[in-house]
């Protein structure tokens, strides 16, 4: 019998981003405890790993202290699109305060060392171009979108607390928009809502004239990032950005969609939400150095793998 290599918990781990780390995780010989309360991810995400005898499912929500015996903690629970999290945004605040604090509780007790999903939006609307981590961002704290800016910001800051005054094992990453298969297909997010879209023969949803920029990072090479920078010692706390540097206008990314679909549905142009960022790019230097890690799946060549994997999944 081998001998795994730990015990990982995943919050969050049925979601788009959880369970590809879950997969990764076994894959890599670890025991998986997937923890989950299933309020913006399906169980189909992870319905291949059942029968994984070094994979468990536990549905909890993280507002509530969780008492199990784990080495690493990665620690993702948080709805992460504005339909959801705007959904119940006093639950969202919780989700990343209280959500934080029992994770972090739960590393102290055992000793584990653990991970914090953080946020690009912890920028908000930049003045600064590309973000670096140093940056401290451009946030209204009360506008429709702070229940997960502000949550996210507020669980950084426990992160490093505890670190300074416990001497937690601590890794805060920043995620940049993260796309590929298993995402939601109905959660907002521009690269999902395009692609569904485009395969119903519907017009794709433009908000302003499109000008707005994002940097898109195919999933695997972002689960590259955070098993890279679990495994960095424990002087490495971040944050650390993670996503690809490339930079697209939203009209460009629609163009790309309906030129690999084939759609004849157009475009519909609609105003801009409110607060929603202008440009966004993530500086990835501090990764590069400190993880030697950079994307290398192209926006095309990513686009390709995730329009396959709708197509199947909505005929």
């Amino acid at each position: 019998m081998t001998i795994a290599k730990g015990r990982a918990l995943v919050t969050g781990g049925s979601g788009f981003i959880g369970s590809h780390l879950c997969e990764r995780l076994l894959n890599d010989g670890y025991d998986v405890l997937c923890v989950d309360n299933y309020y913006s991810s399906t169980k189909d995400n992870i319905a291949h790993l059942l029968d994984n005898p070094r994979f468990e499912v536990m549905r909890h929500d993280v507002t509530f202290p969780l008492y199990v015996e784990v080495d690493e903690i990665y620690h993702l629970a948080c709805p992460a699109s504005p339909i959801h999290y705007q959904r119940d945004p006093v639950q969202t605040t919780k989700t990343a305060v209280h959500g934080s604090i029992n994770m972090l509780g739960l590393a102290k007790r055992t000793g584990a060392k653990i991970l914090l999903t953080s946020t690009s939006e912890v920028y908000g609307d930049p003045l600064v171009h590309p973000q670096t981590e140093d940056y401290w961002g451009n946030v209204n704290p009360i506008g429709p979108r702070a229940c997960y800016d502000e949550g996210k910001r507020a669980a950084e800051t426990l992160f490093f607390d505890y670190n300074r005054q416990h001497n937690l094992k601590i890794k805060v990453v920043r995620l940049f928009n993260t796309y590929g298969p298993r995402m939601h297909p109905y959660d907002g997010r521009v690269v999902s809502n395009f692609v569904v879209s485009a395969l119903n023969n519907q017009p794709l949803t433009v908000y302003g004239e499109g000008q707005q920029t994002r940097s898109f990072c195919y999933i695997d090479d972002l689960i590259e990032g955070l098993i890279s920078m679990m495994a960095t010692g424990d002087d490495v706390t971040g944050p650390i950005n993670l996503g690809n540097p490339g930079e697209f206008t939203i009209a460009q990314l629609a163009e790309l969609v309906i030129e690999q679909t084939g759609t004849t549905g157009g475009v519909s142009y609609f105003p801009l939400p409110q607060d929603d960022p202008v440009r966004r790019q993530p500086d990835i230097t501090r990764a590069k150095a400190t993880l030697g890690w950079e994307p290398t799946v192209p926006l095309a060549e990513g686009l390709t793998r995730t329009i396959e994997f709708f197509r199947s999944t909505l005929s």
